[in-house]
């Protein structure tokens, strides 16, 4: 068996914002992630993040998404158009269809700006 040492992905910082508790954010960096936190403020957006980043095989078709909420297909087809804007999902039309998925990326990074120093973050196995 080898004894390579594992690479955790999505856990080089160089790319991303410094933990809260560690740095103060830049301009640039406090921007991007308000976007994201702005996106994630309304509970309709968080309620279909929450659908999208749950369902089994990673997507989900709008289909399955508006019968959830009491809306309109044009106010969820908004909502899921700012949840794309802040980078946290994408979509892939099929025929008629688009179906929806979560980009792990950008909540990866939020988890890693949000984690104290010397805590497990979600990617990490507790010891």
């Amino acid at each position: 068996m080898s004894k390579q040492e594992l690479v955790v992905l999505g856990q080089d910082q160089s790319g991303c914002c410094p933990a809260l508790l560690t740095a103060p954010l830049d301009e640039g960096q406090a921007v991007e992630l308000a976007k994201v936190f702005k996106a994630l403020g309304d509970p309709v957006r968080l309620r279909l993040l929450s659908m999208i980043a749950s369902r089994e095989g990673g997507e989900i078709c709008v289909c399955d998404l508006t019968p959830a909420f009491d809306l309109s297909q044009p106010t969820i087809s908004h909502h899921l158009k700012l949840l794309r804007q802040a980078g946290l999902i994408d979509c892939e039309r099929r025929g008629t269809w688009v179906y929806y998925r979560l980009l792990p990326e950008t909540t990866d990074k939020l988890a890693a700006v949000l984690t104290r120093p010397g805590q497990p973050t979600a990617t990490e196995a507790p010891s």
